[in-house]
């Protein structure tokens, strides 16, 4: 399910819906957001994908969960002080990674599944924000694991890809069951 059209026809729907796997949107590599697609609407998406994320649970969103094949999400991981750090990556490029990190990993389109992922521990990345103005930032720990999963959705790879071959079987055979009990719709 691949929402088309300008940014306009997406505000002007009542809730974005975060699709679930196996939606094709999901394995699709995101369009490159233009430089005449920078409007206020992409600022209105972005904010309306925070409610969405806000809503689920979630600390990250990229665009292709919501059904737009585009390449951007938000995410809030809290800073050192718990405080909120909303933040906006459009059109992001990992630049480098070093580190390790092994942790529970969990994603919106996969509700209630959660799998040890190896990420890395540090990531800069570089991006636009809803403007287009171009930034880089450092990031590590959660904040790193979450560009990592979020910039994953935008090239059309799912967490799924990133477990051993052995737990990525058992979590189909999870998500198999869910769905046979209506459970994961």
């Amino acid at each position: 399910m691949e929402r088309q059209g300008r940014w306009s026809d997406i505000v002007n729907m009542s809730k974005l819906r975060i699709v679930r796997y196996p939606e094709p949107v999901l394995f699709t590599v995101g369009k490159q957001v233009l430089e005449d697609e920078f409007t206020e609407d992409l600022g209105c998406v972005a904010s309306d994908m925070f409610e969405s994320m806000y809503e689920a649970g979630g600390v990250g969103l990229a665009a292709p969960q919501v059904g737009i094949s585009k390449r951007f999400f938000v995410m809030d991981v809290p800073d050192e002080e718990g405080l909120p750090n909303r933040l906006t990556f459009v059109n992001p490029e990992i630049v480098t990674v070093e580190g390790e990190q092994i942790g529970d990993e969990g994603c919106l389109s996969f509700p209630g599944l959660y799998q040890t992922v190896k990420r890395e521990m540090r990531v800069i990345v570089r991006a636009q924000d809803i403007k287009g103005e171009h930034f880089e930032a450092d990031l590590k720990d959660l904040a790193a694991r979450c560009v990592l999963h979020e910039t994953d959705h935008c090239d059309g790879i799912v967490f799924l890809d990133r477990m051993t071959v052995l737990k990525r079987e058992m979590a189909k055979r999870k998500i198999k069951r869910l769905q046979k009990t209506g459970k994961w719709e």
